[in-house]
Order: structure tokens, then C-alpha cells, then sequence
């Protein structure tokens, strides 16, 4: 069977050939707009903003002979942009015309409270009989989407599935051979990989699967917590490639740096032991020139062959200029990283140099790290990862940044303090509070918050709940808590106390004193959605 995926330069498509080589099958690329309609089953992975997945395919000349194959009704498995590029438009691209095989527009979503973009694990109501979803049994898919479909009668016929978030929204649609779904069934662990399998082992289909009878009272879906593995990687002083962990950000003990195991093979066992997330940090040096940093694109390909949950890079993303003379957008790190198997990148000291030209200039000069990714891939692909510690006043007064009343006084019995971000990795402090980077970021085109902590890094005394709850009540972005956690019972209280949308932990699960398990035994015991 010839199955053919439409690469046309939408970032992470080594996820999705993994995943059809995982399930046994071999892939071809299509280089030509006429194997679009000759394939025998064709994968449309949507990756980046509406506009450039169809600029792309109008580029490369696919975008009719795609339409034809969808109306021929021949087998074609469309992944989240790839189903909203079937309708006329979207919100996110005003003016760039869609597929037209749906009608209406992509809207975003607007409901107040909600954390957009919409990421991570989501239930799905399916609406229909569907080979595609043979087996599937209520699991956790994960979605990652700030602009959605709309559930309308006018496209009826094609609807398969719903979803919840602050409002219902499209979550699959299929009619006769062609299906497509707004999450990546690729990043969505064994019930993901299932629905892939379903798709390429099903022979086509003449007829509609017959309607599920629901009950009009239904209980809307809802979104889990994630829990993320972080895997801080450097080289040793033997030049291995490991794992280690710092205490406030020093990774030596006894001047050696910590190895706590190899890359891939962590990540591997964090997978298999339920990490929603797995994130690797570049702690070494702050490499000089990512794209020459082989061993480290090399840790991407080899982990996500065999890891099929979202990965995130960090280290390196800016723009930069290597001993040949050549300079490298951060457009061109990161869309290495994307090509290497990473689904997000994670912009630290470069994101607070940003934000100061930005508080100076008083405008974005649309040339920004954050700008020139988020433009190409979404606003979902970019991570901020945030490295603030605490700077103790006597009163709100005594500086013009964002201060809280804090229950843990400083040195000098100061009942106040604001969150200083730094650079360099904790290195130096700059004069930008939290509160500022975050909203500028978000203005920017960020759309997810890695919120470390340097005050509370290694001591395993649980999260910084006023820090997080800060920054939660500044921005509408996805937070994710870091730094601190030290028990399973620390989850649960970051998520009760300040409505984080995920927790990250490192050290704990590497010297296995926390199972990922048990954190989730915990937080569920608690009446907290997990997947």
C-alpha cells in the first residue's frame, strides 16, 4: 500500500513518519503535486498558523489537487490545522482562503478564564460509528490549538467528534475515506497510536458510520494537568551527553558535573511511565551554534522514535552568527529543532532581552525570536521559560516593579517582594520583573509559560505558590509550574492553590524518590482531572 505523507515544511512530520513506522508501515513523501491523487492513503499533517499552511500548499501547487482527492472521497487523514484548512477560512488568517469543503470560518476562542492556546490532554465525545475509532474507549487526546472549529448543522454530514473548552468545538470530522482530527493522534501516547493504526489498516468505505444515540444532557469533556519530565542535558567534563540536575542552578558535586543517566533513554522510561510532556533544557554553556550541535538534534530524532507525547527544546534559540561567518535566525534554530522531532522550543535569556528593547521602544520590531517562530509555527510552539528569584522591599513603594505580600519574610523582615527574571541561567539579574516579560511575551506571540523558580530549585519544599499565582492572574497563556517539588502532595497543591495548567519536576523523578504514578494517584485522589 502506497502511504504518502504531504510534507510541504510544516515543522515536526518525523513524529508522524515515526508513528506510521512504529505501527509497521513504510512512507513515502510526496515531492509532486499529482501523487497527492494517486496515492492509495494520504497523511496532511497541519503544523504553524492557517495562512502559511496554505500559502505553502498554493506554493508547492498541492492545494487543488488536495481538494480533488477530498471530494473524490479517496483516503486522507488530516491532522489539526490540516482540518481547519478544510473550511473556507479562519480568524487566524483574514483573507486567505481554505480548502472550501466545509463551510464557515475558524474562529478563535474567546470564552473569558480559559488559558489559550488550549494545550494538552482533552476528552472526546464521538457522535458516530467511526473504523477510525475502533477500540477507542474515552482516552485523553491531546490537542493544541488556539483557533477551532465551530459544531454547525451546515457541516453535519462531516461531523464525528466533539470536544469541550469553554465552549463545544470540532474535534474530528470524516466522511466516507477522509477523516481529519483537530488533535495529533501521533503525540496522543497508545490511544493516539491506535487511531493511526485504525486509519491505515481500514480498507476504503462506501457508507456513513450510523449515529451514536447521546444523551442531549451530556457531561462536557475535560482538560487533564499534565505532568512534565524535564531533562536538563549538558556534556560532562568526559564530553558525554547526559542528564544531571542543579541545586539554585550549580549542577557540580564535588566539582563533578551530577549524571543522572542518559537522554534518551530517560525520556523513554518517562513515557512509558506516563509523563504527559517531555522536556529537554541545553544547559551546556548556552550552546554557541545550536545547529552545529549534533549530538543534541541527534537526542531529538533518537527519542522521538520510540516517545510519542510532545517534546520541547530548550537552549540556544536565537538568532546567532557560527566561526564561518553564516548568521542563523532563531527562525532557522528552532526550525531545525522542529525537523529533529521537537514539537515546541523553549526561548529563555533571549526572550528578557526582548522584553527591555520592548519596554524601551514602547512598540515590537517584529524581528523578535518569539515573533519570527510564532508567525511561521504558532503561537504554540513557543515556550517561554521564565528564571526569576525574589528581591525583598519594605514596602510596594520602594520600587516600581510588580510586588505581592509575601507569608515568607526576607533577610531583613521585609514583607514584600518582586520577581526579578534573569539571564544567563540564573547568572544575572536584569530589571524586568515577572509580570512584565509575561505580558510583553504574550503580546509577542508566545503561548505557553515554563515557570522556573531559582529561590526554591533542589530544595524540594514544594512550588512557589505566590510566584505562580502572580503570574497566572497576569496573563491568559498556559502556565506551567517549576522548581521545588519534592512529594506528590506538591502537585496537588499547585494545582488546587493556583490553577497552573501543568507541573514540572526533574531531580525527583531522575533519583526515582517520585513516580510519575504516584504524583497522578495523588492529584486524581484529589478530584483533579488526569490523563
Amino acid at each position: 500500500m502506497n502511504i504518502s505523507l504531504l510534507d510541504y515544511g510544516a515543522g515536526n512530520v518525523r513524529s508522524v513518519r515515526n508513528a506510521i513506522r512504529r505501527l509497521g508501515y513504510e512512507i513515502h513523501d510526496i515531492t509532486r503535486p499529482e501523487e497527492i491523487e494517486s496515492a492509495d492513503k494520504v497523511i496532511f499533517p497541519g503544523v504553524g498558523s492557517f495562512g502559511l499552511v496554505m500559502d505553502r500548499l498554493r506554493e508547492k501547487g498541492y492545494a487543488e489537487p488536495l481538494r480533488r482527492r477530498i471530494l473524490a472521497d479517496k483516503p486522507l487523514l488530516g491532522i489539526c490545522v490540516a482540518l481547519q484548512a478544510l473550511y473556507e477560512g479562519s480568524e487566524e488568517s483574514p483573507g486567505v482562503a481554505g480548502l472550501g469543503i466545509l463551510s464557515g470560518q475558524v474562529v478563535r476562542f474567546a470564552e473569558r478564564g480559559l488559558a489559550i492556546p488550549q494545550i494538552g490532554w482533552n476528552g472526546t465525545r464521538l457522535l458516530r460509528h467511526s473504523a477510525t475509532f475502533a477500540g477507542y474507549q474515552d482516552e485523553k487526546l491531546y490537542f493544541v490549538h488556539s483557533y477551532h472549529g465551530q459544531v454547525a448543522e451546515t457541516n453535519a454530514e462531516w461531523l464525528l467528534a466533539v470536544s469541550d473548552y469553554g465552549t463545544e468545538f470540532v474535534a474530528a470530522v470524516e466522511r466516507g475515506n477522509v477523516t481529519a482530527c483537530q488533535f495529533h493522534p501521533e503525540k496522543s501516547g497508545a490511544a493516539g497510536l491506535n487511531l493511526l493504526g485504525n486509519f491505515l489498516a481500514k480498507p476504503p468505505q462506501a457508507t456513513q458510520g450510523e449515529v451514536i444515540q447521546i444523551s442531549q444532557l451530556h457531561t462536557p469533556t475535560q482538560m487533564a494537568k499534565r505532568i512534565i519530565a524535564c531533562l536538563d542535558v549538558r556534556s560532562n567534563d568526559q564530553g558525554d551527553l547526559v542528564v544531571t540536575k542543579g541545586d539554585q542552578y550549580d549542577v557540580r558535586q564535588e566539582g563533578e558535573v551530577r549524571n543522572l543517566g542518559k537522554p534518551v533513554q530517560l525520556a523513554q522510561r518517562y513515557y512509558e511511565e506516563g509523563a504527559d510532556e517531555i522536556t529537554f533544557l541545553n544547559i551546556t554553556g548556552f550552546r554557541q551554534y545550536p545547529l552545529q550541535d549534533l549530538p543534541m538534534l541527534e537526542v531529538l530524532q533518537r527519542t522521538s522514535e520510540n516517545v510519542f507525547v510532545p517534546l520541547t527544546i530548550g537552549g540556544g534559540i536565537r538568532e546567532l552568527r557560527d566561526p564561518s561567518g553564516k548568521v542563523w535566525t532563531a527562525l532557522d534554530v528552532a526550525s531545525a529543532y522542529f525537523r529533529s522531532g521537537a514539537d515546541k522550543v523553549s526561548i529563555g535569556s533571549d526572550a528578557v532581552y526582548t522584553v527591555e528593547e520592548f519596554l524601551r521602544s514602547g512598540s515590537a520590531t517584529g524581528t523578535s525570536s518569539i515573533e519570527q517562530i510564532s508567525r511561521v509555527y504558532g503561537a504554540q510552539a513557543v515556550v517561554i521559560s521564565v528564571d526569576p528569584r525574589r528581591v525583598y522591599v519594605h514596602r510596594p513603594e520602594d520600587t516600581a516593579h510588580a510586588t505581592i505580600a509575601t507569608r515568607f519574610p526576607g533577610p531583613e523582615g521585609q514583607r514584600y517582594c518582586w520577581y526579578q527574571c534573569t539571564v544567563k541561567g540564573g547568572r544575572e539579574g536584569r530589571d524586568v520583573d515577572v509580570v512584565q516579560l509575561v505580558r510583553c511575551c504574550q503580546d509577542l506571540g508566545a503561548g505557553e509559560i515554563l515557570l522556573n523558580c531559582i529561590d526554591r530549585d533542589g530544595t524540594n519544599n514544594g512550588f512557589d505558590l505566590e510566584l505562580i499565582s502572580q503570574v497566572k492572574g497576569a496573563t491568559s497563556l498556559p502556565v506551567i509550574a517549576s522548581s521545588g517539588a519534592g512529594k506528590a502532595e506538591h502537585f496537588v497543591e499547585v494545582f488546587e492553590e493556583t490553577g497552573a495548567d501543568a507541573a514540572l519536576a526533574a531531580g525527583i523523578f531522575h533519583r526515582q524518590e517520585v513516580a510519575i504514578a504516584a504524583v497522578k494517584d495523588a492529584v486524581a485522589g484529589a478530584g483533579i482531572e488526569v490523563r
